[in-house]
This record gives C-alpha cells, structure tokens and sequence, in this order.
C-alpha cells in the first residue's frame, strides 16, 4: 500500500488499535515536535498503551522542564533496539528523510508509520506509511490536540504542558497563528490544568547564558546588511558555535532575535557545518513568503519560518536566496 493521507478520526481509530507504539520527531528537535510527542507519550499511557519515545538526535537542555523528558531515547546514545512495532507516529515532519537512519528501522519494525504535522507533504509513496496534515494549524501540537480529544483521552496537567510546549514554541508564543484563532481557544482550554505558563515561557525562550548572549553580541555585530537594510545576513560556523559552548539548538533564538532589528524585513542565517555544506535558516515579517525559498532548496517550514540543508559555495548560495528575497520584498 502506498502513502495515503488520513482524517484524524481514522487515525484515532489506528492508534486505539495499536498495542504498542513509537513516538519519533524530526532531528535537531525542537519544542513542537518534543511537546506534541510527549502529550502523545501520556495520552497513550492512559490507555495502557506499550509506549516510547525514540529520535534521531539528543533533546536540548532547555526542554528538561518537561515532566519524564528523561523517557526520551535517541540515537546519538545508547539505547535498546526497536522490537517489532505495531504503530511509528513521527510528529512535526512529513518528510522521512528528517528523521534520518530511523525511519528505516521504522520501516522494518512497525506495520504501520504515520506522519502528523501542519506543513505541506511531499508527493511521494512509501510503504506502510500514511500522513495526518492540518496545514492550516499554527503548531504539531495543535493537531496532536485534537487527536487527543478524538482518542477519547481526559485532559490532564501534564498533557496540558506539553501541548502549551508545543504551540509556544511554533508560534513564538502566539505571534505566528496563521490567521486563526485556534492556537488561542486550545490555549483557553489546556491553561484550567497549566498552572504556571510564565514558566514554559522562561524555560523556551529565556534561556540566554552569558556565553550565549557574548556569541549573540558577535554575530549582531557582523551582520550584513542588504537591500536598504530590508534583508540580513548571518553566517556562523559550527566550530566556533562549539568554542563558546552554543549549541545547534540556540540557533534559531539568534536569528529569532535578530529579526527583531528594524528595519529588517527577512533575515538569512548560515551555519557552517562542514565545508560547502550549511544549515540555512529563513525568517521574515508580513507577507513575505520564505517558505517557498527554503523549498526550493529542498526544505519547508513555515511561511515566515523555514529552512533547509545545503550543499554548496556560500556567495553562490547567498546570491541565489538574496536574489529569492529581494523580489518577495
């Protein structure tokens, strides 16, 4: 069977079948994927549910708030190998090439694989594999919520706080809500159980060593500035990221950060991670639409929120994004 695209109440009715389940999300994961995973994580404990959680790479400090964040496994450690698997639900990614080596053990272990994101799919098919995709939710979390709820599962704290997790995170505590009012009427409902979101606040997003804020100074003092000071430019180098103990994850508070310069419209970070080969990092203000930029390089994201792994010269690579931005602009 090739890949086919789901309602949530079918793969409510496929999950509720399963005896036991893995959780997974993309690598360098980040609060979206780790929130809607681990609200899953409990969900499917309630219902007594063989559960665990597997990912590519190591969950960043800043997410060890959670509650049984230390239940997360990851490849880059040791961990026990995948038994034979009813069902793989992978969370905040439709594409398997972002969950690396692990989607081929996925496909060797489990029946059943299914992707539950909110971005748009790739026009491919792959066995055992079907996709749950709300393109109009402004977070993972939101869609794990809702299927939540078609599961039949009562709310409770800590689902609440990973569902909160997950929307903070993709919304930039709700700035970023796609047009519609849904990240705030679930926030309305899951805050009667998250007591405290000033803390999911801080733990995100207010995380700033003085390293980080000394490699911050650094960047913000070399950035370039283009196109009457509308479009920025950032490179960074891993290995320095590495000499001021900055992490792969703080990444994206930098350019987050840097967008808030005025008058930049989009903003472009470069991370060098070995020669000709770089993580780039894509945000803008408004209607200018960097996820089609970050697409045709090979990547997604969001519309104002995107990247993508290339290979190739840097000024080329700069030449051919710039060139994207200044006619969005």
């Amino acid at each position: 069977m090739g890949s086919l695209k789901l309602d949530i109440d079918a793969v409510a009715d496929i999950i509720n079948k399963a005896d036991s389940v893995v959780l997974s999300t993309h690598r360098e994961p980040d609060g979206d994927g780790l929130g809607s995973e681990m609200a899953m994580y409990y969900a499917l404990k309630h219902l007594g549910k063989n559960v665990r959680i597997l990912n590519l790479d190591p969950t960043p400090p800043r997410y060890n708030f959670l509650k049984h964040s230390d239940k997360i496994e990851n490849t880059r450690e040791k961990h026990k190998s995948l038994g034979q698997t009813d069902l793989a639900l992978i969370f905040d990614t439709c594409d398997p090439d972002h969950v690396g080596s692990l989607f081929s053990e996925f496909e060797d272990k489990c029946k059943h694989i299914i992707f539950v994101d909110h971005h748009i799919s790739k026009d491919k098919n792959y066995e055992k594999v079907s996709f749950l995709i709300n393109k109009n939710a402004a977070s993972s979390g939101e869609v794990v919520f809702n299927l939540i709820k078609k599961m039949n599962v009562p709310m409770n704290v800590d689902i609440a706080r990973a569902i909160y997790t997950a929307i903070c995170f993709d919304t930039q505590v709700f700035k970023y809500i796609r047009g519609s009012s849904q990240s705030h009427k679930i926030a309305v409902e899951i805050l009667e159980y998250e007591k405290n979101p000033e803390e999911v606040h801080r733990e995100i997003f207010g995380n700033y060593s003085i390293s980080k804020m000394y490699f911050l100074s650094r960047t913000i003092s070399n950035l370039e500035y283009l196109h009457d000071n509308k479009i920025g430019i950032v490179h960074i180098i891993s290995k320095s990221m590495l000499e001021h103990n900055i992490s792969i994850d703080d990444t994206g508070d930098i350019i987050d950060f840097i967008m808030k310069v005025d008058p930049l419209r989009a903003v472009v970070l470069f991370r060098e991670d070995a020669k000709n080969k770089y993580k780039v990092s894509l945000r803008s203000k408004g209607n200018i639409d960097v996820f089609s930029i970050a697409k045709k390089l090979g990547g997604g994201g969001h519309y104002n929120a995107s990247g993508a792994v290339v290979e190739d010269e840097l000024q080329n690579l700069k030449n051919i994004i710039v060139a994207q931005l200044k006619k969005a602009i």
